[in-house]
């Protein structure tokens, strides 16, 4: 037992410093027991604000992995680096907590879980919607026989805008970057394995998405092993705000998880009944989830319990958009785990 796992002082190096590091660096540096060392990023200066703001070092990778004192990572860096900072952090024995995908390529995230399991130390991916106080409680209910055996679920799955084409051009597509959240929700959920997935999808927000090679709106319909069934609609474009949403049906009543609004207020006039529309993105919607889901990272690691999300969580979620996208571009029902 290290003496970060005995109660000590736990020091955590930051990688990125961009928005999702930002809220990660806040919600760490008010854990008891945690200390923001290092902010790595390579915007130096976004790197050096960020940890001046926390009393912390803006360093280069190299010299974060390097200190035996740093026993944990936090890894909010694009999407290209996390596989390579999951197995050089493991190497090191330094836990891991990390952004979702563990990488693009199935092979990779398969090759970063062997190495996290050889070296036998905590990962955890950042699937936070598990941590939402609204779909816990969903959850929890559904765990407690409240509507029976479940049998449908359904997702609705809705941005308010689409984010720059040069980010959706190197993000691998709307299945591995924005579905890949609804993936897990299906798999935790349903607490059951895809066997057959189709997905079709289109463009309709924006010609520039398609000339990048992706779509901005799809359909997924999934079966399950025990033949339950699941839809997930999404788009890159909801107007009203950001639209986050299940319902599960079981065999004896159905739960939903509606969205999180910014204050709970109704109006009531002559010509309506009102309410207000959703929060505006995901950083105000799951404001408390991120907070919960880095206070259980750290608790994992001083109480020796296992994460919730789980790099195998990663590569199954990873292994459905895979799915999907095949399915979308080839127009037929896929198998999963089976290739073509």
């Amino acid at each position: 037992m290290t003496d970060h796992e005995r109660g000590a002082q736990i020091d955590v190096a930051v990688f990125g410093a961009g928005r999702i590091g930002r809220i990660h660096a806040a919600n760490l540096a008010r854990q008891r027991g945690v200390r923001l060392k290092y902010v790595v990023d390579v915007d130096r200066a976004a790197a050096s604000a960020l940890a001046a703001q926390h009393g912390a070092q803006a360093v280069d990778a190299d010299a974060a992995l390097a200190d035996g004192a740093v026993g944990a990572t936090v890894i909010c860096s694009s999407t290209d680096t996390h596989a390579d900072l999951i197995e050089r952090s493991a190497a090191q024995g330094k836990h891991v907590f990390c952004e979702k995908p563990v990488d693009l390529a199935i092979d990779r995230a398969r090759g970063c879980a062997q190495a996290v399991e050889r070296a036998g130390v905590v990962c955890m991916i950042g699937f936070q919607r598990r941590f939402d106080p609204t779909f816990a409680a969903v959850k929890a209910r559904l765990d407690a026989g409240e509507i029976g055996t479940p049998e449908m679920l359904v997702v609705t799955s809705r941005d308010p805008g689409a984010p720059p084409v040069e980010y959706i051009r190197r993000s691998g597509g709307i299945f591995k970057d924005m579905l890949i959240h609804d993936f897990d929700i299906f798999r935790w959920i349903l607490d059951d394995e895809a066997d057959t997935v189709h997905a079709t999808g289109s463009c309709l927000t924006d010609p520039a998405i398609l000339d990048a090679g992706d779509i901005d709106c799809t359909a997924v319909t999934i079966r399950t092993k025990r033949g339950r069934l699941c839809q997930i609609n999404t788009t890159r474009r909801a107007a009203y705000g950001y639209d986050q949403r299940f319902e599960v049906l079981g065999s004896g009543g159905m739960l939903q998880a509606g969205n999180v609004r910014p204050t709970e207020v109704t109006a009531y006039s002559a010509r309506a009944v009102s309410t207000d529309v959703p929060e505006p993105f995901f950083l105000e919607r799951y404001r408390a989830a991120y907070a919960n889901e880095i206070a259980h990272f750290f608790e994992a690691i001083t109480g020796g319990t296992p994460v919730r999300t789980t790099i195998a969580d990663g590569v199954k979620a990873l292994e459905l958009a895979e799915a999907a996208s095949l399915s979308w571009r080839e127009g037929r029902t896929v198998r999963v785990g089976c290739g073509a």
